[in-house]
């Protein structure tokens, strides 16, 4: 094999490598803080997963106004995941607190 052969198939693998380490994120954050959802609105692909993070010292939930997913109650730093297979607009709301309100979008990109 030559040199250049060798070289060439090297960087090959090495770009390979690199454009996977930059593939898309699979999970999108939403933070509960100071009673509200930040984001308020989330878009994602179907299969992926969003993760709720309580940061409030007062106990909040996460529940889907059509009743797809609720959460327990989430003390501070607890955290709920939900991973979404299907296309649509899935809102949601905090029992506790129903003005608290966000929305994931879920389309193919």
């Amino acid at each position: 094999m030559s040199r250049a052969f060798i070289a060439a198939t090297a960087i090959c693998c090495a770009l390979s490598g690199a454009s996977a380490a930059q593939s898309p994120r699979s999970a999108d954050q939403v933070e509960i803080t100071k009673f509200a959802f930040q984001p308020k609105e989330v878009t994602i692909a179907p299969g992926s997963k969003v993760v709720w993070i309580n940061h409030d010292e007062t106990p909040h939930t996460i529940s889907a106004s059509d009743k797809s997913f609720v959460s327990k109650g989430m003390d501070t730093d607890d955290r709920f995941e939900h991973t979404f297979t299907t296309e649509g607009d899935f809102a949601y709301f905090c029992t506790l607190h129903p003005y608290m309100t966000g929305t994931v979008h879920v389309r193919k990109r």
